[in-house]
């Protein structure tokens, strides 16, 4: 029996070379692997013994040669055999090999010729090879896999072998289709937004107790080669994350993030719940908090900065089931973490997505990432002019609406909401909802909408709650009724020309 041994990543590698060993096998190893293997003690015939070539071009050209890919290739029946001894060749029985590290050096930032030199070609094809043939072939691509290999080979039971080499099969197709979608990306679908095809490989990153709901499995996976603020945060305290929470804690930071002032943003079931701006993180989570403090219960709360001793105080005095921000000073860190259930989440670094995805059966919505907000041009169309102090809320407003369910309107009033109205099907239904819970603190607040006002009747209610600015896209046909029903009650209205519509 031989195996062949080209591995990038050494983890684990010598152990199993051993345990090959023991077992009968010829090693025959590549370049580093080879030197490592000799190192060791552990005797391997390089590559260029089997080919009768030494490797060529800086080391691209090592195993592309038919003296390895027939002796991995061939069935063990009579005529493959026959033409493989009359070539002078011997089958391989096993390959073990990992691929150069291409998704890890384009996130490290490596321009284009570099990130070119990451991409293998020798590996991908002697794995494929081996897992095409899986029926007398071990393709091994994953070191986490070298233990159970060797204890199906001591036990000798060849149906339970077979099996298992068509599960690393499969395992070995889905790392090189996640490996050439990577390239693909790099090389054509991160230039163009939509291209006519786009790679979507994912690896599973953990599994999740339950779903959204306990009787669904679920569990979360990473877009080849992407990272993500949530999705690579350090669990620094607390149980471990369910599928909710995940969900939770990326639609507050999201919001939280995008804020350029101090902020805190609770998040319910994927709606905010309560945002404020600050001096100090403390002040922003209490305003956050008292926007809606019976929803606020049970929530997700991020913050932009970090969090301090100070704001760790006041919020264990509320029960939450996550805080995500980008650090907690050790004194913070002392408090929270003496809540059990509490999970603390120090967000990694992270670009900002060019895409969005939704998935519909058997396929998915792909749309570019909204532009910055608030947008450049802002355009009044009142008589009415919003002073200083509204034009700072409106900002703020038309940011946090962004961040809420379709139809969603926002009251905020001194950079904090009072009213949200989030997830109705008619936009008087949304400002009728976020009115009704800001209540007496609708006076003197700004409403943003997420979409424009095809009626007066949001402004109306507006001005009858006592709202002294709205904020909205713009478009409608009956722009003019709304715009005199403001100037007629006097009310200023900003114009965005963009819309945020969020539905789901």
């Amino acid at each position: 029996m031989r195996a062949l041994l080209s591995v990038y990543r050494k983890d684990g590698l010598i152990d199993f070379a051993r345990g090959l060993s023991a077992l009968g096998f010829e090693l025959i190893a590549t370049g580093s692997t080879q030197r490592a293997l000799e190192a060791a003690g552990l005797q391997a015939c390089p590559v260029s013994a089997l080919t009768g070539q030494a490797e060529i071009l800086d080391g691209r050209v090592k195993t592309l040669h038919p003296a390895v890919h027939a002796a991995i290739l061939a069935r063990r029946e009579p005529d493959h055999l026959a033409q493989l001894q009359g070539a002078g060749w011997e089958p391989i029985d096993l390959v073990c090999g990992n691929l150069y590290p291409f998704t890890e050096t384009v996130r490290a930032g490596a321009g284009l010729e570099e990130a070119t030199e990451q991409i293998d070609v020798g590996g991908p094809s002697m794995l494929r090879g081996a897992a095409k043939n899986f029926r007398w072939v071990w393709a091994v691509s994953d070191p986490a896999d070298y233990a159970a290999v060797l204890v199906s080979l001591r036990e000798g039971d060849l149906a339970a072998q077979r099996e298992l080499r068509r599960k690393l099969a499969a395992k070995t197709f889905g790392l090189l289709a996640s490996y050439d979608g990577a390239i693909a990306g790099f090389l054509g679908g991160e230039g163009e937004l939509l291209p006519s095809r786009l790679q979507l490989s994912l690896e599973r990153v953990q599994a999740l107790r339950y779903g959204e709901n306990p009787h669904q499995a679920a569990a979360l996976y990473r877009r080849s080669g992407a990272g993500g603020a949530v999705l690579d945060a350090e669990l620094l305290a607390g149980k471990a994350l369910s599928f909710n929470n995940l969900s939770d804690a990326e639609a507050a930071w999201q919001l939280a993030a995008e804020l350029p002032e101090a902020a805190s943003a609770a998040v319910k079931h994927g709606i905010p719940c309560g945002v404020a701006c600050a001096e100090t993180a403390r002040a922003a989570w209490e305003r956050a908090r008292d926007a809606d403090p019976v929803s606020v219960f049970g929530g997700v709360v991020a913050f932009n900065r970090a969090v301090d001793a100070e704001a760790a105080a006041s919020l264990v005095q509320t029960f939450l089931e996550v805080i995500i921000a980008p650090d907690f000073s050790a004194e913070a860190l002392a408090t929270l973490a003496s809540k059990p259930n509490l999970r603390l989440l120090r967000a990694a670094a992270a670009e900002a997505e060019t895409r969005s995805y939704r998935q519909l059966e058997g396929g998915f919505l792909v749309q570019a990432a909204g532009p910055p907000d608030p947008p450049a041009q802002l355009r009044v169309v009142t008589q009415r002019q919003p002073d200083p102090d509204s034009w700072a809320d409106l900002r703020f407003a038309w940011i946090a609406v962004k961040h809420a369910r379709s139809n969603a309107i926002v009251l905020a009033r001194r950079g904090a909401t009072v009213g949200i109205g989030a997830g109705q099907v008619s936009r008087i239904g949304a400002a009728q909802q976020a009115i009704s819970q800001a209540g007496g603190r609708a006076a003197g607040a700004v409403l943003a909408s997420d979409g424009y006002f095809p009626f007066d009747d949001v402004v109306k209610a507006a001005a009858q709650a006592g709202v002294r600015a709205l904020i909205q896209p713009g478009g409608s046909i009956r722009d003019r009724d709304s715009i005199a029903a403001a100037d007629q009650l006097g009310l200023s209205m900003v114009f965005t020309g963009i819309r945020h519509f969020r539905h789901g």
